[in-house]
């Protein structure tokens, strides 16, 4: 079994047992009073490193190191029941994609899209010190497709589409991390669903046919970021300045005897 496969099949085992562990979590949070509960915004970028698990024809395809600073970015409204048990929600737009080479050729390949998030999940460890494992779903909806073709390192072509129906209108992963207490943040996440429509057709020259009809891509990658569940009011607020003594008049003296 390739290494993506057996990666794949250890993650979905992982989070097997993490959706037991929060759907308990949750339910013990609902039993805490609202009034008790610590509501506040995040935000934060992330730096992706993708990899996909890809097969066309039923042949395995290795996938290349996808690096994508930008554009990521998402907001979250955290509800921390407690210092344990934390949930959150937000919006977020992700650039996902995956690169690999063409087999038995000087082809390589990019595909990405620009996806609009709203990701739910559950945060259990030490909310206040922020040492913590999070975990959660996303809904994804790709609004931006892009693709780009090299040979022998020169770029041939670019295909650049909005609401393109090269791949399925909405995607769900699944995503695991751990958060430290500086604010450092580790993220691991696995996309559900095929990253391409295979029922998407094009005629090229007179000839209709379907692309992606015999392709499985599945994306996954690892994510860097930071302060991502810091509460937004703590931004910009500099360090507390000693209160500064009244200046003593040069001119008075101790008369007292």
């Amino acid at each position: 079994m390739p290494f993506a496969q057996r990666l794949f099949v250890a993650y979905i085992r992982i989070m097997k047992r993490f959706t037991t562990l929060m759907v308990i979590a949750f339910a013990l949070c609902c039993a805490n009073t609202y009034a008790q509960t610590k509501i506040y915004h995040s935000s934060s970028g992330e730096i992706i490193f993708s990899f996909a698990t890809i097969q066309k024809g039923g042949n395995q395809i290795e996938s290349n190191l996808r690096w994508s600073p930008v554009f990521n970015f998402q907001v979250l409204k955290n509800y921390d029941f407690s210092q344990h048990v934390g949930f959150f929600h937000g919006l977020a737009i992700r650039n996902v994609g995956f690169i690999y080479d063409v087999p038995g050729t000087d082809t390589l390949k990019k595909h990405r899209t620009y996806n609009l998030g709203i990701p739910v999940g559950l945060k259990i460890g030490n909310l206040k010190r922020g040492m913590f494992l999070y975990g959660g779903y996303e809904f994804e909806l790709p609004f931006h497709y892009k693709e780009k073709l090299f040979i022998n390192d020169d770029k041939k072509d670019i295909t650049s589409v909005w609401f393109a129906n090269r791949v399925y209108w909405y995607t769900q992963s699944v995503f695991v991390g751990i958060n430290f207490p500086r604010g450092f943040n580790l993220k691991f996440k696995y996309y559900l669903d095929g990253f391409f429509n295979k029922d998407y057709a094009e005629t090229i020259n007179g000839v209709r046919s379907k692309p992606f009809a015999d392709f499985d891509v599945n994306v996954f990658y690892i994510a860097i970021n930071w302060n991502v569940f810091k509460d937004i009011k703590t931004y910009g607020k500099g360090r507390k300045t000693r209160p500064q003594k009244p200046e003593e008049n040069a001119y008075s003296f101790n008369t007292s005897k």
